[in-house]
């Protein structure tokens, strides 16, 4: 198969559905399917793409509105010359606006499949684009919704998120496929070279959290839970990997507790690094509420680590309270977060049993099982359309290219009008009801 990716994040941007992209891609390719990604331009990606065959990067806007984003600048024709050299069979989207506006136009036009993965909640990023976030993130959701309705097949990455859509509307055929943690990888990794390179001691517990370090991810509420379960634990460290807008403030709450010198801050961290950072923890901390997957989670688990989390979605699938960590209620308070930590803290040895069972859990999610899925829903998606003869048995003539064209735009057009619509209309109900 040859298979189109379009996505808004990519490598060398640190997030999960870019590393979701470019592990799909690369387990795809290593199964002998050609797979071009199609993306924005981003911070230090010429040296990112020497080292990966067919990417193409489109014009973008960097670091949009104080975010670690890029956001494209509209460049169709750039995009249908890379289409019609490549001449895909499936067009894959990972998001509902700007280059997936791209992607849809590009199936449309090519009367090809188009596959849709509903990577995130986009209502909970509505504050880096709007000084009224509440009538935003109504927008966001139904925008969502109606893409996914466009398209042919929509990939949930766990069920939790395949209730939500379809609760909210989305009638497109719905499968669930997680992105596959590479257990192999994240099984062997050197935890102690890490505790050295910061002065951390072998015999110190280590609490520890990876990701972008972004408001969405409730990470106020995690580093003060943290920094209360440790103030009275003084070999107990916290452990931060990643970079992003609330770093500093992460910094700031432990200077506040006056144990600054608990926190240990080791920025965004790749490769083998990422794996040794994973190893150099005791116990992973998540208090994320808008993921929609456990991608970090199940990296933690394949290199033998608990997790203390709230309950969410695409976090309950993974961690099973008493198992192989702690899943409190999505609606605890920060002191009893912190009371769990505490627990943990006093009695570090039951988090051994559950460390043996965080590896089951991650051998669940291999990425051998999950690329094995994305490929099956690709061929389905692609027979679907033969058997419908939807599919391009012939070249398109220009007439006929003409015609899709159009339809393609009446289709984007129409989503976002009924989005605007939806959005007004329930917050006209939300006013009604508070009169």
């Amino acid at each position: 198969m040859k298979i189109c990716m379009f996505t808004n994040t990519y490598l060398p941007h640190v997030g999960g559905v870019a590393r979701s992209v470019a592990s799909f891609a690369a387990d795809l390719r290593t199964a002998g399917h050609r797979v071009m990604i199609i993306a924005p331009t981003f911070s230090g990606h010429d040296e990112h793409d020497k080292t990966e065959a067919d990417i193409f990067r489109v014009p973008a806007i960097q670091q949009f509105n104080g975010s670690d984003f890029s956001v494209r600048i509209p460049s169709p024709f750039l995009v249908d010359e890379q289409m019609d050299e490549m001449d895909p069979d499936i067009i894959h989207s990972h998001h509902p606006y700007l280059l997936g506006d791209a992607a849809l136009r590009a199936a449309r036009r090519r009367n090809l499949p188009l596959i849709f993965t509903h990577h995130t909640l986009y209502e909970e990023y509505a504050h880096y684009i709007s000084r009224n976030p509440e009538n935003m993130k109504r927008f966001a959701a139904f925008l969502s919704t109606n893409y996914a309705n466009l398209c042919d097949y929509i990939v949930a990455p766990s069920d939790s998120i395949k209730t939500l859509i379809a609760s909210r509307g989305v009638r497109t055929p719905a499968q669930v496929i997680p992105t596959g943690v590479d257990v192999a990888l994240f099984s062997n990794g050197n935890g102690s070279a890490l505790r050295k390179a910061f002065n951390i001691s072998d015999d110190t517990f280590v609490i520890g959290h990876l990701g972008r370090l972004a408001p969405e991810k409730n990470l106020d509420y995690l580093a003060r839970a943290v920094s209360r379960a440790i103030k009275k634990h003084p070999q107990a460290r916290f452990l931060v990997a990643g970079g992003g807008p609330s770093q500093d403030a992460i910094q700031q709450v432990f200077a506040e507790a006056e144990i600054a010198d608990r926190l240990v801050m080791v920025g965004k961290v790749t490769g083998q690094r990422l794996v040794d950072t994973y190893h150099a923890m005791d116990l992973f901390a998540f208090a994320s509420k808008t993921e929609t997957q456990g991608m970090v989670l199940t990296e933690a688990m394949a290199a033998g680590v608990p997790v203390v989390a709230l309950d969410a979605p695409g976090v309950r699938e993974v961690v099973r309270d008493g198992k192989n960590g702690r899943l409190l209620a999505g609606d605890a308070p920060q002191d009893r977060f912190a009371a769990a930590l505490k627990d943990i803290l006093s009695k570090p040895r039951q988090v051994q049993p559950w460390s043996q069972e965080a590896l089951t859990t991650a051998r669940y999610f291999s990425r051998e099982h999950s690329a094995n899925r994305l490929m099956q829903l690709y061929a389905e998606a692609i027979d679907t359309r033969l058997e419908g003869n939807h599919y391009k048995t012939e070249k398109l003539d220009l007439w006929d290219k003409f015609l899709l064209a159009c339809q393609a735009e009446w289709d984007l057009a129409a989503e976002k009008t009924e989005s605007i619509i939806q959005a007004i209309d329930e917050d006209e109900k939300m006013v009604g009801l508070d009169e």
